[in-house]
């Protein structure tokens, strides 16, 4: 029984799958109570013509219940329209109290109408308006089964109490047979095309997590959790052809760490694949606090690309952070001529932005300071550009 009633009410989706569907729905929800109360309105509206101007049927009582259900509907048009401008313009969430309020309002609406037409206007007929109405109601709207069980039974009460007051035996034991059969036709309708949304609605978005999961495992460094050298191409190119107003240089490092081959031959591979760990936390934390974007592009060589403004010597800030933060990691290393921890050496290249749309001739350049840095006597940097002329920055020697 409970399987069963967990099939019903979250349709084999899992609660929060469940709500979260709803949830999307409430926007889709809006737009149809706008145009089902359009349509509304205009099917009034022809009742109404044909009534009064054809069948020459007029009383007062015909003539308030036109104007009340076709006011009603065109009240909940607009205000249906304007929640929906109101909302989009302030890029709110939509309340689904709210919208099934107007929902609610809407059918009711629609069955005081139906049973008019259907019983209290036609007493010598079967109801088959109502019939009609009461399974095409709510087939627009993806409401909970509960929400729709509640409303579907409100009418069929209504009907029977209707039926059985103003028609005679012989009609309203066949009508109040016809109504079970549409109130259980207009039940499992909404449930089951509902459900089908929302089975719908889960497949895409298996996809879609699917396609985002494969698209990140793509562009991820299993290892280091940095980007991988896929991702760092396509982003250096998004970079050097899309920027900001107020950006004015960007900033290219190939950053190398000293000796590497000599750590991972003394140390072995699982401490080498450790240390490159150890850096790969350190760039990830770089674009949160500087926004510097990070790759891991080789073995040991690790990309970095950013945006500078007028103060260009903001570089040195950005690689005097970065090597401090690797020399605060303080990862022994034996077989390093240059420091006994772990070192890097880095090579900038600074470009005025839109001077230049080449990304290999900027990554070369960048590569050049970088091998300039290593014949230098590595554990340092070299900066250069098209509009600075070049100089070394050294890095914090060891204490």
């Amino acid at each position: 029984m409970h399987k069963l009633f967990k099939y019903w009410r979250y349709y084999s989706l899992g609660r929060e799958q469940y709500h979260l569907f709803m949830t999307k729905e409430c926007k889709n929800n809006l737009y149809s109570l706008r145009f089902a109360n359009i349509f509304i309105m205009f099917m009034i509206s022809v009742f109404a013509f044909y009534s009064i101007l054809i069948k020459k049927n007029v009383n007062d009582i015909s003539i308030f219940i036109y104007v009340v259900t076709d006011f009603i509907a065109l009240l909940l048009a607009i205000v249906t329209s304007f929640y929906i401008q109101l909302t989009n313009n302030h890029k709110r969430e939509f309340n689904k109290t709210y919208i099934y309020l107007l929902t609610v309002i809407y059918f009711l609406n629609l069955i005081f109408f139906g049973l008019y037409i259907s019983v209290w206007a036609d007493r010598e007929n079967y109801a088959v308006g109502f019939m009609i109405l009461l399974i095409c109601s709510l087939i627009l709207f993806s409401n909970s089964p509960i929400l729709n069980i509640c409303l579907t039974l409100t009418a069929t009460a209504a009907f029977i109490i209707s039926t059985v007051l103003y028609k005679t035996r012989e009609i309203y034991i066949i009508d109040i047979f016809n109504v079970f059969f549409s109130t259980i036709m207009s039940i499992f309708a909404c449930w089951r095309l509902t459900m089908q949304r929302s089975m719908s609605d889960l497949r895409v978005s298996k996809m879609e997590n699917e396609r985002n999961r494969y698209l990140e495992e793509s562009t991820i460094d299993v290892l280091t959790k940095l980007r991988n050298r896929r991702d760092f191409m396509q982003t250096f190119h998004r970079y050097i052809v899309n920027y900001r107003e107020g950006d004015v240089f960007l900033c290219l490092a190939i950053a190398d760490i000293d000796f590497f081959k000599n750590y991972n031959d003394f140390y072995g591979h699982p401490k080498g694949d450790d240390c490159l760990r150890a850096i790969g936390e350190v760039f990830n934390r770089l674009k949160e606090t500087m926004g510097v974007y990070c790759a891991r592009v080789g073995g040991e060589e690790f990309a970095l690309l950013w945006f500078e403004k007028e103060d260009i010597s903001h570089v040195n800030t950005v690689i005097s952070r970065v090597t401090k933060l690797i020399h605060l990691l303080k990862i022994p290393h034996e077989k390093s001529s240059v420091s006994k921890y772990v070192t890097m050496s880095l090579g900038v290249y600074v470009e005025k932005c839109g001077a230049s749309k080449d990304t290999e001739e900027m990554y070369n350049l960048a590569d050049k300071a970088l091998y300039s840095a290593k014949e230098g006597g590595r554990n340092c940097a070299i900066i250069k550009g098209r509009l600075i002329k070049e100089y070394r920055l050294d890095t914090e020697k060891d204490q």
